[in-house]
């Protein structure tokens, strides 16, 4: 075995306080995401945790539950009890069915084929005596709640008809949103938990001793979805405590948040000078991280908001290169993402251009409307190439002056002396395990087929066939190319490009193939990371079964490449 450490290089440990209010917001209809607060959640699981949660250890907590579990068992084995309790669920269900109903109908009309055959069942059983009138409000909801707890199949029942009954009920429970409650159940296993170190300690316990751990702080106070009840600074000053404890320095690699618009804010986050072609961090909360404290790289998540060649982002840019700095960036879609209003800025990408015929090229259109939609085309895996390719950068360093000392830029001549290809990179969860699917559903792309045709450098971005300049290249690759192709090429044509399998390892059946036919090419075998995306993740499944997943799906040699090796290389 190497005598590298394992490094588990993507885990989160922020606790709920980190995380604004409403992130239900474009997931749920307003004014319904108002229900559904994080802060409230925050508070609910504290409260539970610190109270009922703890009951079952008491005695009398212990007796009720022999009591309840008998008279559930006598219901089961009495067969006329049955009965009678299959009747109740029924009587009761469709009871809770028509106050709800009416509770609905002051409000909107239902809809469909259901909303007649409901009346009629309802004038048929009022006229059978079947129907007892509760016009109590309380009395109503006692109801509902014995329904929901007591009769589960009542409950899916009546679910069913109200989602086929009501539009906007048949939008709150969407797949997105699903995802959006899973992570809300994140929150709540972990939000009880008030400190980082807490839940770095759940972490840790998960795995050998030795193991080490990149940690990823969040600032999402510029994502549109409110201000979360501890400010991002604070998250991350109790970050660099845990990174000065004797115990903790070399066990954790914690990095520092870059979001373009805290830094324009915020003159404090990041000020810096250009002394001889490089970046010179003056006093400010970035140096102290990284140059003080020993923060081992730099996290960006341009799904909140901002492509990552955000011109107020290029001069870090320049640091971390120059310094040799990691840099993590999020690549996979997501529930976290901006939640505002799509800006003009963002109809059209800075860069890349379409063809419109007859050698005409105008910006490539970004048409998307929602916002769960448009903001990944911030996070597109092809942005990258506008920081990495030196031309590129060019067209982005010639519109901002600032830029021009900080490459080294002669807008007279157009000469550029300084670039970015030396830029270490790591696109967190490698695309997304979407993508990876979609990579073997391209079997007739021929963009696809180049990591098999050109296994040196993959996909050719910016040229044909021929090695011939094509302007119109990139729209065909952002359209048509799968991320995890895009991903790879990038890897092959660039030095310093990383790739990590975070949260995507939870479904090792899908995962496996790709992964570990990726392991065999001779390049990028050394360029993939092992991450978990603890605790995100945890819907899933929990770290140290992603862990044991690991060890039995790979052999010793894989899993020593991409959690002790590369990684090791990746932090340099």
């Amino acid at each position: 075995m190497s005598e590298k450490p394992v490094i588990n290089c993507h885990t989160h440990i922020f606790t709920g306080d980190s995380v604004p209010p409403w992130l239900a917001k474009q997931f749920v209809p307003w004014p319904f995401y108002f229900l559904l607060p994080v802060t409230g959640l925050v508070r609910l699981c504290r409260a539970w945790f610190r109270g009922p949660h703890r009951w079952r250890h008491h005695s009398w907590h212990k007796k009720i539950s022999r009591a309840l579990y008998r008279c559930w068992i006598l219901l089961r084995r009495n067969y006329i009890i049955s009965i009678l309790h299959t009747i109740s669920g029924i009587v009761l269900t469709y009871h809770v069915l028509f106050f709800i109903w009416d509770w609905l109908g002051r409000w909107m009309s239902p809809e469909g084929w259901l909303a007649g055959k409901i009346g009629a069942l309802r004038a048929l059983l009022e006229s059978w005596k079947l129907v007892v009138p509760i016009g109590n409000t309380w009395l109503q909801l006692l109801c509902l709640v014995v329904l929901l707890t007591m009769f589960p199949s009542g409950r899916n029942f009546l679910f069913f008809i109200l989602r086929k009954s009501w539009k906007f009920l048949r939008s709150l429970p969407g797949e997105q949103t699903l995802r959006l409650l899973q992570r809300y159940m994140n929150l709540g296993r972990f939000s009880f938990h008030e400190k980082q170190s807490t839940i770095l300690g759940r972490l840790i316990r998960q795995y050998e001793k030795g193991t080490q751990f990149i940690v990823l702080p969040m600032d999402m106070d510029y994502m549109g979805a409110g201000k979360a009840p501890v400010p991002y600074l604070e998250q991350l000053e109790e970050l660099g405590k845990l990174k000065k404890k004797p115990e903790l320095k070399d066990i954790i690699h914690p990095f520092v948040f870059a979001d373009p618009r805290r830094m324009e804010k915020e003159p404090g986050y990041f000020r810096y000078h250009v002394v001889n072609g490089r970046i010179v961090l003056d006093d400010c909360i970035l140096k102290t991280c990284l140059e003080e404290q020993a923060f081992a790289g730099i996290k960006i998540y341009p799904a909140l908001g901002y492509f990552p060649f955000d011109a107020r982002l290029l001069p870090l840019y320049k640091y971390a290169a120059d310094n040799e700095i990691p840099v993590m960036t999020h690549c996979i879609k997501g529930t976290i993402f901006y939640r505002g209003k799509k800006q003009k800025a963002w109809d059209e990408h800075p860069v890349f251009k379409q063809a419109m015929g007859q050698g005409e090229y105008q910006p490539l259109l970004l048409p998307q409307k929602k916002a769960i939609d448009y903001t990944l085309n911030f996070t597109h895996p092809l942005n990258y190439l506008c920081l990495l390719h030196p031309g590129l950068l060019k067209e982005l360093v010639d519109k901002d002056p600032v830029l021009h000392p900080v490459f080294g830029y002669d807008p007279a001549t157009g000469a550029m002396t300084q670039n970015l290809e030396h830029l270490k990179i790591c696109f967190g969860h490698f695309g997304g395990e979407d993508q990876w699917e979609r990579f073997f559903e391209h079997d007739r792309e021929n963009y696809a087929a180049r990591l098999f045709t050109h296994p040196e450098r993959g996909l050719e971005f910016l040229t044909d066939g021929d090695g011939a300049p094509a302007p119109g290249k990139p729209e065909q690759v952002w359209k048509g190319v799968d991320w995890y192709t895009i991903i790879c090429s990038l890897m092959l044509q660039y030095e310093h490009v990383y790739a990590d399998i975070s949260y995507i390892l939870h479904d090792g059946e899908a995962v496996f193939p790709l992964l570990k036919q990726t392991l065999q090419h001779p390049r990028l075998k050394t360029r993939v990371l092992y991450g978990t995306d603890f605790y995100v993740v945890r819907n899933h499944k929990s770290d140290k079964n992603l862990h044991a997943l690991m060890l039995t799906g790979l052999s010793d040699a894989e899993f020593d490449l991409i959690a002790r090796i590369n990684p090791t290389d990746y932090l340099r």
